[in-house]
């Protein structure tokens, strides 16, 4: 298990490392579950690109306060971008290693309904 979780696209032109987070977000909004994410949050000096920032294709949707990125090769889900603040998350089903996401506590979100935690 590594304290910081390198992550990287299909195709590899996108990676990123972010370290382990106390949880993972597994939302059903509309979005998510056809994406399919694990939504892992660090602060920003605890999450970085180490390639592909700015090359990544953003989707806003609805009230357009955030903005799904994927690769514009390989079509993966990356991260979100806040559009009104500098909040993101990173796409952990990303991991270059699956297991070091083993043991992260998994909560389930509720962004189709309540906005409120499931668990």
């Amino acid at each position: 298990m590594s304290d910081i979780i390198s992550c990287t696209c299909l195709c590899g032109a996108v990676r990123f490392e972010i370290a382990r987070p106390e949880k993972l977000n597994d939302c059903n909004c509309s979005a998510c579950r056809r994406y399919s994410p694990l939504w892992g949050y660090s602060p920003p000096a605890e999450a970085r690109f180490l390639q592909g920032e700015g090359t990544t294709i953003g989707y806003a949707r609805g009230e357009k306060s955030l903005a799904f990125h994927h690769c514009p090769t390989c079509g993966c889900l990356t991260h979100w971008q806040g559009l009104t603040d500098g909040n993101r998350a990173f796409n952990l089903r990303l991991a270059d290693n699956p297991a070091d996401i083993e043991g992260i506590r998994i909560r389930r979100f509720d962004g189709a309904d309540s906005w409120t935690f499931l668990d």
